[in-house]
C-alpha cells in the first residue's frame, strides 16, 4: 500500500485506524480484557431484555427504560468492539470512509441517546418517590413510548450534522487516525479546511448533554432527596433511597469516564497519547458491561427472576428430575396399557 501520509487527496476511500499508538506490541494482551467486557456486555444486556420480556410483573416504566438502556448498550458496544478486536488480533486497520462516518454517527448518537435515557430514568424515580400514588397514571405506557421516541429523535437530529459536515471537508493531510475507532474530532483534524463550524457544533452538542440531561438529573435528585429526608423514620429513608442506588451507580459509570475522557483530551499535550485513547475507549466499554451487572445485582426483582430462571433450568436438567420424569412416563404408559387391556376385554 502506498504511503498515504504524504500523498495529497481530497476524498479518501479508506482510513487507517492505528489502534493504541505506542502500545502496538501489547494489542493482543489488551484485547483480552476488551473481549471479556464485550462478552459480559452482550450476555448481561440480553439477559435483562429476556427477563423483562418474559416476566409480566416487570412490565413497568422503570424496566421499559432499562430495556432501552440495554438496547443502547448493545448498539454502542457492537459498533466499536468488533472493529477494535479485529485491529488487535488480525491487524485489520483499514476502514472505508463511509463506514468510518457511520461508526462515528452511531457512537455519538447512541451516547446521546443513553444520556437521554438516564434523564428519563431520573424522571421515573422522581415520580415514583415524590408522587407514588400517581406513578401509574402519570407514566403510562404511551408516555414511555413517546419519551423513548423523543430521546431517539433528539440524539439522531443532534448528531446527524457531524457526518454530513465531515463528508464535505477536503482531506489532504493524511488518512491515518491515531485511534482505535472513528470519532468526530479525530476525523476533523485530518481535514485541510476551516473546520471551526464542526468544533463549535461539537461544543453545542456537549453543552446540550451536560446542560440539559445532567441538569435535569440533578434537579430531579434534589427533589427526590427532599422527599426522602421528609420521611419519618430512618428505615423508610434508607429503603426509599435504595430504590435509586442502581440508577445513581449507572449514572456515575457513564458520566465519570466521559468527564475523565474530556479532561484528558484537553490535557492531551501533557499526557501520553495511549493514555488518552485508553480513557476514551473506557467510557464506551465499561458502561455497557456495568449497567446490566449493577441492575442485576442491586435490583431485587431482576435478581430474583434471574436466580429463579437459572435454578429452574438447573433443576430441569438435573439427573434426579430426569429420572423422576422418566419414571412418571413409565407409570403413565403402564396405566394406559392397563386401561387399553381392560377396554378390549369389555
Amino acid at each position: 500500500m502506498t504511503d498515504t501520509n504524504t500523498t495529497a487527496f481530497s476524498n479518501p476511500s479508506t482510513f487507517i485506524l492505528l489502534g493504541i499508538p505506542g502500545l502496538e506490541a501489547a494489542h493482543v494482551w489488551i484485547s483480552i480484557p476488551f473481549c471479556t467486557m464485550y462478552v459480559i456486555a452482550l450476555l448481561g444486556n440480553f439477559a435483562i431484555l429476556f427477563i423483562v420480556k418474559k416476566e409480566p410483573s416487570l412490565h413497568e416504566p422503570m424496566y421499559y427504560f432499562l430495556c432501552m438502556l440495554a438496547d443502547t448498550d448493545l448498539v454502542l458496544s457492537t459498533t466499536t468492539l468488533p472493529k477494535i478486536l479485529a485491529n488487535f488480533w488480525f491487524n485489520s486497520r483499514e476502514i472505508y470512509f463511509s463506514a468510518c462516518l457511520t461508526q462515528m454517527f452511531f457512537i455519538h448518537c447512541f451516547t446521546e441517546i443513553e444520556s437521554g435515557i438516564f434523564a428519563a430514568m431520573a424522571l421515573d424515580r422522581y415520580v415514583a418517590i415524590c408522587h407514588p400514588l400517581r406513578h401509574s397514571t402519570i407514566l403510562t405506557n404511551s408516555l414511555v413510548v413517546k419519551i423513548g421516541l423523543v430521546i431517539v429523535l433528539r440524539g439522531s437530529i443532534l448528531i446527524l450534522p457531524h457526518p454530513i459536515l465531515a463528508s464535505q471537508w477536503p482531506y489532504c493531510r493524511s488518512n491515518i487516525i491515531p485511534h482505535t475507532r472513528c470519532e468526530n474530532l479525530g476525523i476533523v483534524k485530518l481535514a485541510c479546511a476551516d473546520t471551526r463550524i464542526s468544533s463549535y457544533y461539537a461544543l453545542f452538542v456537549i453543552s446540550c448533554r451536560l446542560g440539559l440531561d445532567v441538569s435535569f438529573i440533578i434537579l430531579s435528585y434534589i427533589q427526590i432527596l427532599r422527599a426522602i429526608f421528609s420521611l419519618p423514620t430512618k428505615e423508610a429513608r434508607v429503603k426509599t433511597f435504595g430504590t435509586c442506588s442502581s440508577h445513581i451507580c449507572v449514572i456515575l459509570a457513564f458520566y465519570v469516564p466521559i468527564l475523565f475522557a474530556s479532561i484528558s483530551g484537553r490535557l492531551g499535550n501533557n499526557l501520553p497519547r495511549y493514555f488518552t485513547i485508553f480513557i476514551a475507549d473506557i467510557y464506551l466499554l465499561v458502561p455497557p458491561m456495568l449497567n446490566p451487572v449493577i441492575y442485576g445485582v442491586r435490583t431485587k426483582q431482576i435478581r430474583e427472576k434471574l436466580l429463579q430462571f437459572f435454578l429452574l433450568r438447573k433443576l430441569k436438567f438435573s439427573p434426579q428430575v430426569v429420572a423422576l420424569r422418566q419414571s412418571s412416563v413409565g407409570v403413565l404408559a403402564g396405566d394406559m396399557e392397563h386401561f387399553t387391556g381392560q377396554s378390549k376385554k369389555v
